[in-house]
């Protein structure tokens, strides 16, 4: 809503320049290489090429970039942020075309395109103040709905804040389902510290445990965010298991787990 108004205001937008055809995102083997050189040696092994033996989807691709055997792909400081960027704009894409291919979708145009911006901007500063939003009038519910009509959009996009409210509704259903939850339970491995946390930040990888010194050891978490993503997920996956004793044939330390749902700070 906030974005619609911005427009609405004629806002400003930032434009980048571009060739005259610019590079597609799909099916385009150069875009990669192109983008980053030095990680492509020769302007091979992009997304999307035809030389490897079998077929393999780019986010699997690119997940096996980042755990090349050099580290370059971790290292590398923007192709994390451009991969999941990207991955962001395909996912919205993929829900454009979804919705558009719906039966209504004449009638999602026509509210787009006849919304009172004067209702719209009333709204969002109710929403901003924390008032109670409840939609009143014809002209109200026309803005809830397109409001509604983005989010079938916006929900496949990772990290995006409709995104974020279907997870509640997961965990709003599974509250109902299995009753108020008996633990709340936030953690936070110090990776700085850890040994294996080090271990998949370090370039040797035939000694472990390292010792390093404060500095290096800030220094390795700071540079490979990578590294940080796998010991996190290593973490919480050796937590659910032995401790909650998911997939196990014993219980865990809390007592038998009915269910469990969990997220992470974004």
């Amino acid at each position: 809503a906030v974005a619609m108004r911005h427009l609405l205001d004629d806002g400003k937008v930032l434009g980048l320049g571009h060739a005259e055809e610019p590079q597609s995102l799909y099916n385009n083997p150069q875009l990669y290489p192109q983008a980053f050189p030095w990680l492509f040696p020769y302007g091979l092994g992009g997304l999307s090429n035809e030389n490897g033996f079998k077929k393999i989807g780019e986010a699997m691709r690119k997940k096996m970039l980042l755990m090349y055997y050099d580290k370059r792909f971790q290292l590398e400081p923007h192709f994390s942020l451009v991969a999941l960027n990207q991955e962001q704009i395909k996912q919205s894409t993929t829900g454009g075309y979804l919705l558009a291919r719906r039966a209504n979708f004449p009638k999602i145009a026509d509210r787009l395109l006849n919304i009172d911006a004067t209702v719209l901007d009333d709204l969002i500063k109710r929403m901003e103040r924390g008032d109670n939003t409840l939609p009143q009038t014809d002209a109200e519910r026309e803005c809830y709905q397109i409001i509604n009509d983005l989010d079938h959009v916006a929900h496949k996009v990772q990290g995006s804040r409709t995104n974020s409210k279907y997870k509640r509704n997961e965990i709003w259903a599974l509250t109902s389902y299995l009753g108020a939850p008996s633990w709340f339970i936030t953690f936070a491995p110090a990776d700085v510290k850890h040994p294996i946390a080090l271990y998949y930040a370090g370039k040797n990888t035939n000694i472990f445990p390292q010792f390093y010194s404060d500095s290096d050891r800030y220094r390795l978490i700071a540079n490979n965010p990578v590294a940080c993503a796998r010991f996190f997920k290593l973490m919480v996956e050796l937590f659910i298991k032995h401790v909650l004793g998911v997939g196990t044939d014993h219980s865990g330390l809390y007592g038998k787990t009915a269910g469990y749902y969990g997220t992470v700070e974004q």
